[in-house]
């Protein structure tokens, strides 16, 4: 990938994930490069920035090439959380550290994504009382 596109996604994304919004300054490893869709759904498929995010290791880790998964209230398979279409305000808020679903798409993305693990929510923790979250 070009050091050009993966600065201007780096930029657009405010050098955080955009599934959990954890900065890149309080993590060890790189953000990733996501593809929204993996490469393995589609024909084509370029470095075109409209299908890319910034995405920490976990949530890249756990999303994998998943597109939907299902929603734990009411069970039924909705579509995950898509950076380039969704907005995060609208499928997700913080209460303190945690991270809450807001609709299902959000309820759904933030399981699978496991989002609210205990080590996440350390962390976001911190970042709150340092004043970078």
């Amino acid at each position: 990938m070009q050091a050009a596109v993966r600065e201007f996604i780096r930029n657009r994304a405010k050098d955080r994930c955009e599934y959990c919004r954890i900065p890149q300054v309080a993590i060890d490893a790189s953000l990733h490069v996501d593809h929204v869709i993996a490469r393995q759904h589609v024909d084509q498929i370029d470095e075109d920035t409209e299908h890319l995010a910034m995405a920490c290791d976990r949530c890249n880790f756990y999303k994998g090439t998943n597109l939907s998964t299902v929603d734990p209230e009411g069970g039924e398979i909705v579509p995950l959380f898509n950076p380039r279409q969704d907005r995060w305000e609208t499928h997700f808020t913080f209460e303190g550290a945690a991270i809450i679903g807001l609709t299902p798409i959000g309820r759904a993305t933030l399981r699978l994504l496991q989002m609210n693990a205990l080590n996440r929510l350390e962390l976001r923790s911190w970042l709150i009382e340092e004043g970078i979250l």
